[in-house]
């Protein structure tokens, strides 16, 4: 039986069936306090004697991996390995999975819904209205707007699937250029250059460039459209913060939907406070059946890698 490390907010803020089955296998469950997100000095107390790991988007360091002598697996439930050492496992041959496309859909559908917010003002008119005015601010119809959709992995492609399904055009930036379910008149692959100078919407499903820059900085803002809306439900670290926070203040980009901080929650709300960012809280992936299905892969790629199944 296995000792059993499991960090996901979304599994330890209630029980889960799949973890709890787990449980009656015989395999010890460790976790960190409910729902919270644990930081350095609560997985170095949690993961002495823990042989496997099914991790969420918590920072782990080397210094934590250093205190896990005897982890031999990590499983994250979603796609990204930004929050690991990736060379710190490599050196211990600790085996790494990936919970690849189960979250998708969840994720995909806030990036929609934050469109269709920002184009449409909804978080103003809620807002206003709740405050006893009357806001009429006007909006614009996603048909017939181009949608930028930097990187079409499983997320991205089927944000594009999405959108063209309701009339947008859609830019496509990967340098792989996968595959994607959207009739060929109306996706078109770009470069990012070109994607910014004429996208309406621009929305990052891509990981953190491998020299550590923001992938938009002051320079792309500026070449993007006026007015035009940026998404974000990928990773803070793909914008420079102080570069953001002055295209809004100038209104060179109209609105900043996010689901991602650096620190979250964030304690400054110099970004997150703007009246043109609309925020969430990173609740992408936060849906019952992308939990499900997430939970189900990652615990699969665990056990998996625990017994020496590639």
């Amino acid at each position: 039986m296995e000792r059993i490390l499991v960090t996901p907010r979304s599994l330890t803020s209630t029980a889960h069936p799949l973890v709890e089955r787990l449980r009656t296998e015989g395999h010890e469950i460790v976790m960190p306090a409910p729902g919270k997100l644990p930081d350095e000095e609560d997985l170095l107390a949690l993961v002495p004697g823990v042989t496997g790991w099914l991790a969420g988007v918590e920072k782990i360091s080397p210094r934590v991996i250093a205190a896990a002598g005897s982890l031999r697996a990590i499983s994250r439930n979603g796609t990204g390995t930004d929050n690991l050492p990736i060379d710190t496992l490599l050196a211990r041959e600790i085996a790494v999975r990936i919970a690849a496309g189960a979250n998708a859909a969840g994720v995909a559908e806030l990036a929609i819904g934050l469109i269709f917010a920002a184009l449409r003002q909804i978080p103003l008119c809620d807002a206003g209205i709740k405050q006893g005015t009357w806001p009429r601010r006007i909006g614009a119809e996603i048909r017939g707007r181009r949608v930028g959709v930097v990187g079409c992995g499983a997320i991205g492609a089927e944000v594009a699937r999405l959108a063209a399904a309701l009339g947008a055009e859609i830019l496509a930036y990967d340098p792989q250029r996968p595959a994607v379910n959207v009739e060929a008149n109306s996706l078109r692959w770009v470069e990012i250059s070109e994607m910014l100078a004429e996208a309406d919407v621009v929305t990052l499903h891509c990981p953190a460039p491998a020299d550590g820059r923001p992938l938009l900085g002051a320079s792309e803002f500026a070449a993007m459209r006026r007015g035009a809306v940026l998404l974000n439900t990928a990773r803070s670290s793909l914008v420079d913060e102080a570069g953001l926070r002055q295209a809004l203040e100038d209104g060179h980009i109209g609105c900043y939907a996010t689901d991602v901080f650096e620190e979250e929650p964030p304690a400054n709300l110099a970004l997150a406070g703007h009246p043109r960012v609309i925020a969430t809280s990173h609740i992408g992936g936060f849906t019952q059946e992308s939990v499900d299905r997430a939970t189900e892969v990652a615990i699969a790629n665990l056990m998996d890698a625990l017994q020496g199944r590639a």
